[in-house]
């Protein structure tokens, strides 16, 4: 049987608490770092416990927009969205830096991550960002940023989600569906075996779709993350695959 070493990251410091739980399941995090949630803090625990769970650790900057988590496309102008993003992740490094840690990546946020994934103006935002920290980048497989970074000679880490349905053409499903996510156990590994062993992904409509990845996300907020998370830990392990 062959073996296979993958990475799962998880979005936290959203309020949860559970990161303590979680941390011991996953290999790569990203700290909410003042966008749409967390504070100096909240960022200091988690940092504390990511270095004693030897977890990697990004940023997950988001629109200036506490008020609707980070999950609305925010009527801001360029510059402004640019300052704000450089200072929520700087807000981070700076712990970092006192706990002498690196920055491993940055993953946007919510309505963010979903718009730079296809507009060309705010792709080019994430990009100027992860150059001028001299990061790696999570973004969306197959997305309009993930090329763009790519030509700019950026870090990339494709990324796919284990708990969200996808669209045809690689987009995730509307949180407004009500399919948006996918909340039981043996969904969630029949959909991550298929990622994993076929490189395909089945989407809302029935249809398979092919695929390639270099992370794995779960979301930290996700209703019963812990229980899932478990059981997939146990299914992946009995056909081989261990988390990296």
């Amino acid at each position: 049987m062959k073996e296979y070493i993958i990475d799962i990251n998880a979005d936290v410091g959203e309020g949860l608490g559970n990161e303590s739980e979680l941390f011991s399941m996953i290999s790569s995090c990203n700290i909410a770092c003042g966008g749409h949630a967390g504070n100096h803090q909240s960022m200091l625990s988690i940092v504390r416990l990511a270095k004693k769970n030897n977890i990697k650790i990004g940023a997950h900057p988001s629109f200036p927009d506490k008020i609707n988590f980070g999950r609305k496309i925010l009527k801001i102008d360029k510059e402004s969205l640019l300052k704000s993003l450089k200072n929520q992740v700087r807000s981070l490094q700076k712990i970092l830096n006192e706990k002498n840690l690196n920055l491993n990546h940055i993953k946007p946020h919510g309505a963010l991550y979903n718009l730079a994934a296809n507009d060309k103006e705010t792709a080019k935002i994430i990009i100027d960002l992860t150059k001028d920290l001299d990061t790696k980048l999570y973004a969306p497989y197959s997305s309009l940023i993930s090329e763009m970074a790519k030509k700019q000679g950026i870090d990339i880490c494709n990324e796919l989600f284990i708990d969200r349905n996808y669209n045809s053409d690689f987009t995730l499903v509307s949180r407004d569906h009500p399919n948006a996510m996918i909340e039981d156990s043996e969904s969630i590994f029949q959909h991550v075996n298929g990622i994993i062993n076929d490189k395909t992904i089945t989407t809302i409509d029935h249809k398979k779709i092919a695929v390639e990845f270099d992370t794995l996300c779960i979301h930290g907020d996700s209703k019963n993350v812990i229980n899932l998370i478990k059981d997939l830990h146990v299914k992946l392990n009995n056909i081989g695959i261990k988390i990296l």
